[in-house]
């Protein structure tokens, strides 16, 4: 955590912005954090410790913390809102569309398949997301379909 905060001065700095007290406090906020939370999350929580700081403060740190490649800005959906998670290594998402669970999996077979996809057409992968959009077992239990049982590993 300590790495990314001075990471993310570094990133202020040479951006020729202003290094603050309430910047640093959200970044080491959210850096100790997982999962993805929206901007309004972020707010209520830091707005315990620092009550005097403001949801456009919230909001304009984290998109810096985004061009920092801190943290990644996800939109799961088109209509859906920013979800902010820090960026520590890939995985991919399944989204529930009924109740908006989102569970982070990994799958070595799934990277390989992209690996050779790109390969076959001529292309160098930089960066590529996955994400599967569907019902999650405990929804589907709730329509009353049939809806296999999670993995107890998720990654």
């Amino acid at each position: 955590m300590d790495d990314k905060l001075e990471r993310f001065r570094d990133f202020i700095k040479r951006s020729g912005l202003k290094s603050t007290r309430q910047r640093d406090e959200i970044a080491s906020w959210f850096f100790g954090r997982s999962g993805h939370l929206s901007a309004e999350q972020i707010y209520r929580a830091v707005k315990q410790i620092t009550p005097g700081i403001g949801f456009s403060t919230v909001y304009r740190t984290m998109k810096l913390l985004c061009e920092a490649g801190l943290v990644q800005e996800r939109r799961f959906g088109s209509d859906t809102e920013a979800l902010y998670e820090n960026l520590s290594h890939h995985h991919d998402h399944c989204i529930c569309t009924s109740c908006g669970k989102i569970i982070e999996f990994e799958n070595e077979k799934i990277e390989e398949l992209q690996q050779l996809v790109a390969k076959r057409f001529g292309f160098e992968l930089s960066s590529h997301r996955m994400e599967l959009y569907g019902v999650c077992s405990d929804c589907g239990e709730q329509d009353g379909r049939t809806v296999p049982p999670r993995s107890q590993s998720r990654r």
